[in-house]
């Protein structure tokens, strides 16, 4: 069924890394319908002219992945009249807050300890894998909301990457999205407007030196190998996505079936 593709994509101004996923191939031919799956950065500091823009979707369900440490630093969403929000904390509160505390405060020497070599990308890796395997009942009440009345949906984190990136992700290989499309879209939070500005407790030039923001970039890129790595758990625990989905997740057939007839045209 062939889709007209939106020509333009909203700029929201304090809302970063907001798209509609729609117009993704699944492997049957088919398309992922626009206007029902939405993916983005936190809504806390959403303009009036983006908190209209996002209550003309006529979102149903808004789902936010943020820990209470994320929520204390950036504020609450924006309540659009309504819809309903739903918190399921993908990471621990205590995890969110040495992130953060790393993010603003580390000196040079204290992130080349933790990040350089390589360990700011297997930081990453590792916590992909993590959030797979530890917050599969997240990720089942996630599918089973969007297969009951949840959709239009949007999906949100902080930065509207990772935790945000891995349930757009899974939602979409339930409904049978190609591998690599998903990838693709993944990738995306890489453009320029879209990703998550760094903000550090220093303004002085050394905070946001070449070398600091080298050794911070594994933390904000969005990078095919972590969401590989997260689809690689997935086969080495439960041998394979359908496993995973039905096993894991509670996605029989009979949910994926409904999940696709609200999200697949």
């Amino acid at each position: 069924m062939t889709q007209q593709i939106p020509s333009t994509e909203p700029e929201l101004a304090a809302v970063r890394n907001f798209r509609d996923v729609g117009g993704l191939p699944t492997v049957d031919g088919r398309r992922v319908r626009y206007g029902v799956l939405f993916r983005s950065g936190h809504l806390a500091h959403a303009t009036d002219e983006d908190a209209a823009f996002l209550a003309s979707l006529g979102l149903h369900t808004i789902f936010d992945f943020r820990n209470a440490s994320d929520q204390k630093l950036e504020g609450p969403d924006v309540e659009l009249p309504g819809v309903r929000n739903v918190n399921l904390p993908l990471t621990d509160p205590a995890d969110g807050a040495e992130f953060w505390k790393m993010v603003r405060d580390g000196d040079l020497d204290q992130l080349r300890a933790l990040l350089a070599d390589g360990k700011g990308a297997n930081r990453m890796i590792n916590s992909y894998r993590a959030i797979v395997k530890q917050r599969t009942a997240e990720h089942s009440q996630v599918l089973h909301s969007l297969a009951e009345d949840s959709v239009p949906a949007l999906m949100h984190c902080a930065a509207g990457k990772d935790r945000a990136g891995l349930s757009i992700a899974i939602t979409l290989l339930a409904v049978g999205v190609e591998r690599e499309a998903i990838v693709a879209d993944y990738l995306e939070s890489n453009a320029a407007h879209r990703r998550y500005k760094v903000h550090r407790s220093s303004a002085s030039a050394s905070a946001y030196s070449p070398e600091v923001m080298e050794l911070l970039s594994p933390l904000f890129d969005a990078r095919a190998e972590y969401l590989t790595a997260a689809f690689e758990t997935i086969e080495e625990t439960w041998g394979g996505v359908d496993a995973y989905l039905e096993q894991a997740l509670g996605g029989t057939p009979e949910l994926r079936d409904r999940l696709r007839e609200r999200l697949v045209d």
